[in-house]
């Protein structure tokens, strides 16, 4: 059975993540190198996913900079694993705050239109 493959917009989709994000983290880690068709499109395998997890998890949970996210990657360190969904989830009043500004921000562009 041949290897599910992604296009960009349903790894982004998975990833919970842009497009544009992608296609910037490909150029900041040289370990991602997603396949290409005849007319350029990326196509991710599931290897190319999981990296993409494992990234997105040390820039956005472990909070690394993108330069070390790349050292971490490149000396072949294990993070520990992300945390499993059924763990509480932590409480970081910046984020609560984020959220809701922008669920009010969407809200009035909702009543808006």
């Amino acid at each position: 059975m041949a290897e599910k493959l992604y296009r960009i917009g349903e790894a982004a989709d998975l990833l919970d993540l842009k497009t544009y994000v992608l296609r910037f983290w490909e150029s900041e880690f040289p370990q991602l190198q997603p396949v290409r068709t005849a007319k350029g499109q990326r196509l991710y395998s599931e290897e190319t996913i999981a990296l993409l997890r494992r990234i997105r998890y040390l820039l956005h949970e472990k909070g690394m900079t993108i330069d070390g996210a790349r050292r971490v990657l490149m000396e072949g360190e294990n993070p520990p694993a992300e945390p499993a969904a059924e763990a509480a989830p932590r409480r970081d009043p910046d984020f609560t705050r984020r959220m809701e500004q922008e669920l009010r921000q969407l809200r009035r562009m909702l009543l808006e239109e």
